[in-house]
């Protein structure tokens, strides 16, 4: 039995899966310390884990409430605005907590257990939730601004990327974080994002190869675990009660259209209009999640049995009662889509979600819509979705490639525990050569 160390840095979409492996990892007998944010701890402390905050909820709350946070021109800076001021007590948090049959487990940005193994040699398993982050140069990740075109020579990609990394990447990290690392006696880091921040132990992906096939300049200690299909539904965290109004909504017609943007701040008035005059256009039903939008004005005229505005309902239960999903481009919202058999109309605002969005549609499962929305082209994209025939025959095909696939949580706790200092020894006593004079055959179990 290990303890593992788990460090999830970011939104819902960062979170909850590395709750799902956590979970799997405790059903395997070892102790789960989890590492986030404040809002968290509830979930955190639902499943048995221990827990440490990361920052405030305060910070927390305004950061997720910038505008900065979600515009692709400052989105980068305002995170690391976030993250840089806890790199130090976070540290200082895992070196406390550390024993001898410590793993590390974190997210892209958790940098302080990234530290933890230069600094103590921790065992270390860096985990990407999305493949965007890997930044290879064979398969530049889509981006608003900054998307290297794939058709460049290699060597061209190759230097584009490295110059992004440094001039970028680096400018805005490097500071804070090495002069967090000349005070551990640590040389100063460079290609932070694209090579640095990877273990050498091993670097877990959490989604499967047809999703993001492997690539050359991935590092060659990556494992895919698949999707961690984990939410709400897995670990009762939706406390609310039975939602009769919703179930009668879902019973009384055609399979309704889901829209969510997720914890992505936006116009919430314009949104709600492009979602009205999706459903118009298109004639079908529509179920709303997120925050209302400021106008209630909005879908009033509209019957209750065409539209239905809810704040949150655990996507895993509802999806598969569903006809599309049309939502913002988390990886954990689309990989549910995917499991669901459902066709995807992906409208990305920032982060990762441009490159999930492209990933969605390079898979034949929907359509990529950039913001801003517009009314009409929403409804095309969702026309269409609704009504080709080729992206429902790959919706099936990607529903029965995760049917018949292994659980991702089991998959990634496996990967974690290896790592375990006792797992390691156990494996090495396992495979030394024994002493002539006396031959004996040993069955170790991990």
């Amino acid at each position: 039995m290990a303890q593992i160390i788990i460090t999830a840095i970011g939104s819902a979409g960062d979170v909850h899966p590395l709750i799902g492996v956590g979970r799997a990892l405790a059903a395997r007998g070892h102790r789960v310390v989890f590492c986030t944010h404040p809002p968290f701890e509830a979930a955190a402390r639902r499943e048995g884990f221990a827990f440490v905050a990361i920052g405030t909820a305060s910070d927390y709350a305004a950061a997720l409430a910038d505008p900065a946070l979600w515009h692709p021109r400052t989105s980068f800076r305002t995170l690391w605005a976030l993250i840089a001021p806890v790199l130090e007590p976070h540290y200082e948090a895992l070196v406390a907590l550390r024993d001898p049959d410590t793993v590390l487990v974190g997210t892209l940005w958790a940098f302080s257990a990234r530290l933890m193994q230069e600094r103590h040699g921790t065992p270390y398993v860096s985990v990407q939730v999305s493949p965007s982050t890997l930044l290879s140069a064979h398969a530049p990740p889509a981006h608003k601004r900054l998307t290297i075109p794939r058709a460049l020579p290699l060597p061209i990609k190759a230097a584009l990327m490295t110059l992004i990394e440094r001039t970028v990447l680096d400018a805005v990290c490097g500071p804070r974080l090495n002069a967090l690392r000349a005070t551990l006696a640590l040389p100063p880091a460079t290609r932070i994002l694209g090579r640095w921040l990877h273990s050498p132990d091993g670097v877990l992906c959490l989604f499967p190869d047809w999703y993001a096939a492997p690539q050359p300049d991935w590092p060659s200690q990556h494992r895919q675990s698949g999707f961690p299909l984990f939410n709400d539904l897995d670990n009762d965290l939706d406390d609310s009660a039975p939602d009769a109004e919703l179930e009668a909504f879902l019973a009384a017609g055609e399979p309704p259209v889901v829209f969510t943007a997720g914890s992505t701040l936006i116009d919430r008035d314009h949104y709600a209009r492009a979602v009205v005059h999706a459903l118009r256009a298109t004639g079908t039903r529509g179920l709303l999640l997120g925050a209302a939008p400021g106008d209630a004005q909005h879908g009033r005229d509209m019957p209750r049995q065409r539209l239905l505005h809810r704040r949150y309902v655990p996507l895993r239960a509802l999806l598969p009662r569903c006809r599309a999903l049309v939502h913002h481009g988390g990886i954990g919202t689309a990989s549910l889509a995917f499991e669901a058999g459902l066709p995807q109309v992906v409208t990305p605002f920032a982060h990762d979600q441009f490159d999930n969005a492209q990933r969605v549609a390079d898979a034949g499962c929907g359509v990529r819509l950039d913001a801003p929305i517009k009314d009409a082209q929403l409804a095309r994209a969702l026309a269409r979705v609704l009504h080709d025939p080729l992206i429902a025959t790959r919706c099936a095909q990607q529903r029965a490639k995760l049917a018949a696939s292994p659980n991702g949580c089991d998959d990634a706790a496996r990967f974690i525990e290896r790592f375990a200092p006792s797992a390691a020894q156990a494996f090495a006593s396992a495979v030394a050569p024994e002493p002539p004079r006396a031959p004996v055959l040993k069955v170790v179990r991990t």
